[in-house]
């Protein structure tokens, strides 16, 4: 109603209003004095609702409609798109204020959520977001940042460096591990990043299988030689079963499994290297290395390679039981700290050489193993099930060098690697499994039966139900501060279908059961763009396989060599990388 045009409007608001007063005075005198003034004050109010609304702030709180807005900092990229129910507006790079188009009802809840993620930056709306509308809303903040990055923090950005040892158990700024892959790493105690053995580059810049033993301090950026040789190749000196000794040593090898205990002790198993008698094959022993007293102890398992597995009954522990000799298995550690160990190429009951798909359990207590679930013959095809549905008859097919994780309620996590689909082919997997330690049952999660699937990458950051990283073996895994799983790189299958090594660097919520990519490329056999060494600006490692990798106190992931692209061409990697989430 506009000023001027309500004149009848408000006639007929007046005589009702006289109407009423009339009625219920009886009083004429008193009625014809209050009755004038009472007039003049309701006439004066119905005319400034009517010619100016009422409200300090210049908003009309009886309004049928508002709008929404608010300010944004830290955005550098288009494509930010923020949404209300089905209400949406795109913000630009560099803006700082933003505004729906449309207009919402009154007394209506509002709920300002990120539709889409800018490429590589994070946005999130932190305040004044949602409320029930009385007034035009400006006051809600979104806030955005790189989503991650990552730091190269040391190693060379050229290929096949030879190692630089410097003095055993002697820390310094010029010590570096040789370029190298399949190499196993444990995170320790207060933060130390270990590193053990792999195939590469010794001093003297020798191409062979290692054994020299490493630890990492992030707080002072410097590498110690801890044990083993400095040149490859080396047999094991494996001295008495369950006795430390300082002159014991596991020999040169690469593609072991890997685990470290609640007091801080290594564990590392099997792989392909030298046994006692300087023989190269696969291994099936089992090795503790204790920080404190800076001995090797042989615990289990044999001192000659391709040893057959002793699987004895199913269920059952036994002292006889024995893995058969394996490298590229799956390894975790559960919150009771006992050692499990899944698949990799090697030998089952019949000491036939294939791909394994046996689960075992190593209790450090008892010193005994005990043979799970899975078969004890090789290649079996994987029995998938219904996504999501556990049951006694799922079993993942028999691979290797797959990538697993514990979530924080100790179940084992794994996916993909190099093995047996649905259907009984073999080739590169992306589906995901999770076997929960109370039912010792496999559920299947995620990806494909069939092998060599293609990546889904969808938008950058942004998750979703279709997003899946291709099929690839020897990727690396992490898990962050609020449990998400992290996956890199590895050999596999892009975005569309090409196979090479990749970059990619991936997020799993098990909360939300969804995929997010999260940096690098969408293709293979990217190279590496270093910048500058200790900052994070715009760098990225090369696509690559067989990396080593840590996940540190904070949850930053930290990534060790590999065979895949330097800065400028492609072969072994000694680059040391962190990624700093935002």
């Amino acid at each position: 109603m506009t000023c001027g045009a309500s004149r009848s409007g408000l006639d007929r608001h007046v005589m009702r209003f006289w109407k009423i007063m009339k009625a219920q005075s009886s009083n004429a005198l008193l009625m014809s004095g209050a009755f004038a003034r009472v007039v003049c004050l309701f006439v004066a109010s119905v005319a400034l609702v009517a010619c100016h609304g009422i409200g300090s702030s210049g908003s009309d709180s009886s309004s049928s409609s508002f709008t929404i807005g608010g300010t944004i900092t830290g955005l550098t990229k288009s494509s930010l798109v923020l949404a209300n129910g089905s209400s949406t507006v795109s913000v630009s790079a560099g803006a700082s204020t933003w505004t729906f188009s449309d207009s919402f009802s009154s007394d209506s809840s509002y709920s300002v959520t990120v539709q889409t993620q800018p490429a590589g930056e994070l946005c999130e709306v932190t305040g004044g977001g949602s409320g029930t509308l009385a007034a035009d809303v400006t006051d809600v903040t979104v806030e955005c940042s790189v989503y991650g990055q990552w730091a190269w923090e040391g190693g060379l950005s050229t290929v096949d460096a030879s190692g630089i040892y410097g003095t055993k158990g002697a820390a310094s700024a010029n010590n570096a591990p040789g370029a190298r892959y399949e190499a196993i790493s444990w995170t320790g105690p207060a933060g130390i990043l270990w590193l053990f053995g792999g195939y590469g580059y010794d001093s003297t810049g020798a191409l062979g299988a290692l054994n020299d033993l490493w630890q990492y301090s992030p707080a002072t950026a410097q590498w110690t030689w801890i044990s083993g040789g400095d040149v490859g190749n080396a047999r094991g000196i494996y001295g008495a079963q369950g006795v430390a000794s300082a002159s014991n040593v596991p020999g040169a090898r690469y593609s072991s499994s890997s685990w470290i205990d609640a007091s801080g002790k290594l564990w590392l198993f099997g792989g392909y290297g030298y046994d006692s008698t300087g023989a190269l094959g696969t291994l099936n022993d089992l090795w503790q290395y204790s920080p404190s007293s800076g001995q090797w102890t042989w615990v289990s398992g044999g001192n000659v390679d391709n040893a057959t597995g002793i699987y004895g009954a199913q269920g059952t522990p036994s002292p006889s039981n024995l893995p058969g000799a394996r490298q590229a298995a799956s390894a975790w550690v559960d919150t009771g700290g006992n050692l499990w160990l899944f698949a990799g190429y090697g030998y089952g009951s019949a000491g036939d050489l294939g791909s394994l798909s046996d689960l075992w359990r190593f209790s450090p207590s008892s010193g005994q193993w005990i043979w799970l679930s899975g078969g004890n013959a090789n290649n079996a095809a994987g029995i998938y099930g219904t996504r999501g549905t556990a049951s006694a008859n799922a079993m993942p097919g028999a691979r290797q060098a797959a990538s697993t994780w514990v979530d924080g309620s100790g179940n084992l996590w794994l996916f993909g690697g190099y093995g047996y689909d649905s259907s009984s082919d073999l080739g590169n997997l992306n589906d995901l499994w999770k076997y929960s330690l109370s039912t010792g049952q496999w559920t299947w999660f995620s990806g494909s039966v069939a092998r060599n699937a293609s990546g889904v990458y969808g938008t950058e950051g942004t998750a979703s139900a279709s997003n899946v990283p291709g099929a690839r073996e020897g990727a690396n895994a992490g898990i962050d501060s609020l449990g998400s799983f992290s996956l890199f790189g590895g050999f596999g299958y892009d975005s569309s279908g090409g196979l090479g090594a990749l970059n990619d660097l991936w997020q799993y919520s098990p909360a939300t059961g969804q995929w997010t990519s999260i940096k690098g490329n969408n293709g293979n056999n990217a190279l590496g763009i270093y910048g500058s060494q200790g900052t994070a600006s715009g760098s990225s490692p090369g696509g690559r396989q067989g990396a080593s990798s840590w996940s540190d106190s904070t949850g930053h992931l930290w990534l060790f060599g590999g065979v895949g692209y330097g800065s400028s061409a492609n072969g072994y990697l000694n680059d040391l990388w962190q990624f700093i989430p935002p």
